[in-house]
């Protein structure tokens, strides 16, 4: 058994990950620590004080009893809005505190697209435009090529949280482009984990989602990536980033 410890802001689609942990049977256990929120809001200034390197500490404080293998800080804009340098901060930070490998969601997402030998996405945001285009950033620093966004304009976690499968299917559908090798949807506060492969099925294409890639990076930090069922593409092909 392998235990991959998140560190989750607030409340919005945490209730994805024991869902998750409970179709897999114990075989992989996905402790929940959630960690403080000053403003719920998809507003940079919100995002920066929601990732500030205090909560994270307390968070990884809490979730030290269940001695994880690793620990995912699992918020998309709570690491992407601070670069690539201070998203290897934030894990680095939390690392330390508990003594075992650490990492993120944004920092995932290009894990990912190197897994996979993905160069060229389509991104579908739930964040305003000025927020989304930190995670294109983001991502081209990383060597991924967004070739088209749909940004949808939604403020606060917990309305993204209420979106239901359908929505979430429209939202990767319009965002598709035919350049795109694969569609990425960066919001851990989207329930996504019991839909990838219906997102796949609509694109024809590799879907990539927060909480999807937030479990798969846990487990390659942990020296495991088991080929899991109804995970998309991203579990049905073995292998750890470049």
């Amino acid at each position: 058994m392998v235990t991959v410890g998140l560190l989750y802001p607030g409340h919005s689609a945490e209730d994805d990950y024991p869902a998750l942990e409970a179709r897999l049977d114990g075989s992989v256990k996905l402790p929940v620590v959630i960690t403080s929120v000053g403003e719920d809001a998809h507003r940079v200034d919100a995002l920066l004080d929601l990732g500030r390197a205090e909560r994270l500490a307390e968070g990884a404080a809490e979730l030290k009893p269940a001695r994880p293998d690793s620990v995912m800080w699992a918020c998309t804009s709570g690491s992407f809005v601070f670069g690539r340098e201070g998203a290897n901060i934030q894990a680095a930070g939390v690392a330390q505190a508990l003594g075992v490998p650490a990492s993120s969601t944004s920092i995932a997402f290009v894990d990912a697209c190197h897994a996979l030998g993905v160069k060229r996405v389509a991104v579908a945001a739930s964040y305003p435009e000025d927020v989304a285009q930190h995670f294109v950033r983001f991502l081209t620093a990383g060597g991924v090529d967004v070739v088209s966004m749909g940004s949808n304009g939604i403020i606060t976690a917990a309305e993204v949280g209420t979106l239901a499968p359908e929505q979430v299917v429209a939202m990767v559908k319009a965002a598709d482009h035919p350049d795109a090798e694969a569609v990425l949807v960066p919001d851990t506060a989207m329930h996504t984990l019991e839909i990838v492969d219906e997102l796949e099925t609509a694109v024809g294409k590799p879907v990539l989602t927060a909480n999807q890639v937030t479990v798969w990076k846990g487990l390659e930090l942990a020296g495991v990536v088991p080929s899991l069922p109804d995970l998309g593409t991203l579990f049905a092909t073995r292998g750890n980033p470049e």
